[in-house]
């Protein structure tokens, strides 16, 4: 697909998503604002795989986006088509697939956006899920600024769309952070510490009942995490 291809059909999928997801939803998105428009950043987000990925491509326009999907999401020829278009990364599950991480790492260096659910998987009741160690392993190697954008309501989309109903959908931004981890020893333990520290971020932003797995915020610690303002 030639690149001026590709920027059209970017444009009309996004507008698309823009038009749909006003019709269908009331968007609660009051600080997009405090994403940089510029230099590579890592998105953390929760992931309940209802409306969060396309909204997020869609409404941080101009920004380029990407982030992994599920390799098997190429067999689908609709899916194929969008996530070419969004040049998202094909990731193998359940191993270390080097090809995608280098790929994620030259899209920061193209200074895009790399998205990425720290959960692992989808989260259909929007309640918060302990997030696993590997997600760390972008931010380590990046070296990248990381920002968090929790979202909740969406959970709900498909129940309301059935019924005719509107979606309250609610996004929050957090503060933009990095890694702080010179002179220490990266083991597993560690890893799962930092993780744990960067969900906590997140968890902040969401009302209560979400947070889930990290509602206890006395437990919340920043060891590895350092503020960028």
């Amino acid at each position: 697909m030639s690149r001026y291809r590709k920027t059209t059909m970017n444009w009309f999928i996004n507008f698309i998503i823009r038009v749909y997801t006003r019709i269908t939803c009331r968007l609660d998105m009051p600080n997009l604002d405090k994403f940089p428009m510029r230099g590579p950043l890592i998105a953390i987000s929760n992931h309940t795989g209802q409306l969060e990925v396309p909204m997020l491509f869609a409404h941080l326009q101009p920004r380029k986006l990407t982030g992994w999907a599920k390799a098997e999401s190429w067999d689908n020829p609709f899916l194929r088509w969008v996530f070419g278009v969004w040049d998202a990364i094909p990731v193998r599950r359940g191993e270390v697939d080097m090809k995608a991480l280098k790929l994620a790492l030259k899209a920061l260096e193209e200074e895009k956006i790399f998205g990425l659910a720290p959960e692992g998987t989808r989260n259909y009741n929007g309640i918060l899920k302990r997030a696993l160690p590997g997600a760390v392993i972008i931010a380590l190697h990046s070296g990248a600024p990381i920002i968090p954008i929790a979202h909740w309501g969406g959970e709900n989309f498909m129940k309301n769309f059935k019924h005719f109903k509107r979606t309250d959908f609610h996004v929050r931004i957090g503060e933009p952070f990095r890694l702080k981890v010179e002179g220490v020893k990266i083991t597993g333990e560690v890893r799962q510490q930092i993780v744990d520290e960067m969900m906590y971020r997140l968890a902040k932003l969401l009302p209560v009942e979400y947070r889930g797995e990290y509602s206890n915020m006395s437990k919340a610690t920043e060891e590895f995490l350092i503020n960028l303002h």
